[in-house]
């Protein structure tokens, strides 16, 4: 009698052997494991912004101590500026001496360099002898022919050697012009031909010149060869001609006559510099003035900085409610602490000055979110008062009550951007936690390659396991399925 095995169904297992979906698994398990990664990678950005802001921070505190720097220079306050009534004819400019006043300048006469002409040859590549030239400057005296002649003080004669295949006068120019005798040459053409001319680099009567020639085969003419190029004021008669005689600058200030062998006078009033153009026809005002322009270019630069900073400052510490946004710097208590600092500078009056304690009475107020407004009415009217103003903004006194406020602005800056500022200790902070957060994120990658392959190698070998228990399912179910044939059969 055969045996009938009944009731019992197929062996199954469904999904599992080699339909085991594993890569699928993985990227799911592993999206679990990923989570203390993305923490860290979101920290690490967090800080990567913070450095950035911190940096963008100190760049503005800078700018803001510079604009102090400006505005707490000595030389600032002391600025002038000059005006001339007619530029055409005298110019002016000021230095650090200049005093506030008024001038009347009457110019008869411009300095001016001798200048000497050879007689024209056929052109530059005329030849004249070898020998050599002697330049030497100084002072002619009165007379034509002159009285005589005074060297230079200071300077010496030039000796130029004229050789073989130098002797054409473009040759000639070009020896001079390198010889550093204190005069120019230049050859000048129209139609008669071609003449050598020599002018004094520098002007007045101290630069005159003579040339005295020595010809290595004097033909006993002075007309003719190297010979040509001689000039002596105080001979009878010269081969070269004078075109324009050496002249002192001859001019008035305030009605005191003066002379000047430059056209550029810088001693005759102190900090002042004239520029003579050409001659009046009479008094040229010159005024000099203090220079209030750049010290109210200075406070708006200031403040500009200012602004710029707390504005920062203010958009990098907020938090919107609504958004729940914050700024990369909100409850950053260093930057908190910055902020607190300058509105304290501001808070606190200054003795500084007698006419003023606070910068608003000057046309300077801070405005609810933080910055400054310029009343220009108010700074026009403190320019006015350069004494105290510099007092109110650049005072330096023993105690913070007694300094102007730009000073106690600029040593905030200085003490933050220092060596032990704020800045630097702030800055190696966050470069610390940086530096931990990325080896941790290292770690962390590390571990979760590790993670993977463990996974990867527990789920392959689950993959195996079930591909062998499917395959002995199948091979159960067959030798039931024949069994419960057989029974039937009998």
């Amino acid at each position: 009698m055969a045996t009938s095995v009944s009731g019992v169904g197929s062996i199954t297992s469904t999904g599992l052997g080699s339909g085991l979906d594993v890569a699928s698994i993985l990227d799911r398990l592993m999206a679990v494991e990923q989570r203390p990664l993305t923490l860290l990678q979101t920290a690490g950005s967090t800080l990567d912004t913070k450095l950035s802001n911190v940096s963008k921070l100190q760049g503005y505190f800078a700018t803001l101590r510079d604009k102090a720097n400006t505005l707490t220079a000595p030389t600032l306050w002391s600025g002038t500026t000059a005006t001339s009534a007619d530029t055409a004819a005298v110019k002016v400019s000021t230095g650090t001496n200049a005093v506030a006043g008024s001038y009347a300048v009457n110019v008869s006469r411009l300095a001016v360099g001798q200048t000497v002409t050879s007689t024209a040859l056929a052109s530059s590549a005329s030849t004249l002898g070898e020998g050599t030239l002697t330049i030497e400057l100084g002072t002619w005296g009165a007379g034509a022919p002159a009285a005589d002649f005074t060297a230079k003080s200071g300077s010496s004669a030039i000796t130029v050697d004229i050789g073989a295949g130098e002797t054409s006068l473009a040759a000639i120019r070009d020896k001079i012009n390198s010889a550093g005798a204190g005069v120019t040459a230049t050859l000048v053409t129209d139609a008669s031909g071609t003449r050598l001319s020599l002018r004094s680099q520098a002007t007045g009567t101290e630069n005159g010149f003579r040339v005295s020639v020595a010809e290595a085969s004097p033909d006993g003419d002075d007309a003719t060869g190297l010979s040509a190029l001689g000039y002596d004021a105080s001979a009878a008669s010269s081969p070269m001609a004078r075109t324009m005689t050496a002249a002192n600058a001859e001019l008035t200030v305030n009605g005191i006559a003066l002379s000047s062998a430059s056209n550029t006078l810088t001693d005759v009033v102190d900090g002042l510099t004239l520029n003579l153009v050409k001659p009046t026809s009479g008094d040229v005002d010159v005024s000099v003035a203090t220079d209030t322009a750049s010290v109210k270019t200075a406070v708006t630069d200031f403040v500009a900085a200012f602004n710029t900073l707390a504005s920062f400052i203010r958009t990098q510490t907020a938090y919107n409610p609504d958004s729940k946004d914050a700024g990369a710097l909100q409850g950053d208590q260093s930057t908190l602490s910055l902020q607190n600092q300058l509105r304290a500078v501001l808070n606190q009056g200054s003795s500084a000055s007698s006419t003023w304690s606070r910068l608003s009475e000057i046309g300077l107020a801070m405005k609810s979110d933080g910055t400054l407004e310029t009343n220009a009415t108010k700074l026009d009217s403190a320019l006015g008062n350069l004494t105290e103003l510099k007092k109110l903004m650049a005072g330096d006194g023993s105690t913070s009550a007694e300094m102007g406020f730009v000073r106690r602005f600029k040593n905030l800056a200085d003490a933050a951007l220092g060596s032990t500022g704020v800045f630097e200790s702030r800055n190696t902070s966050l470069r610390a936690s940086l530096a931990r957060n990325t080896k941790d994120q290292d770690a962390m990658e590390l571990k979760l390659e590790k993670t993977r392959a463990r996974l990867q190698a527990q789920y392959s070998a689950l993959d195996t396991k079930m591909a062998s228990l499917n395959n002995l399912s199948t091979y159960m179910t067959q030798q039931i399925t024949q069994m419960n044939n057989s029974g039937s059969s009998n």
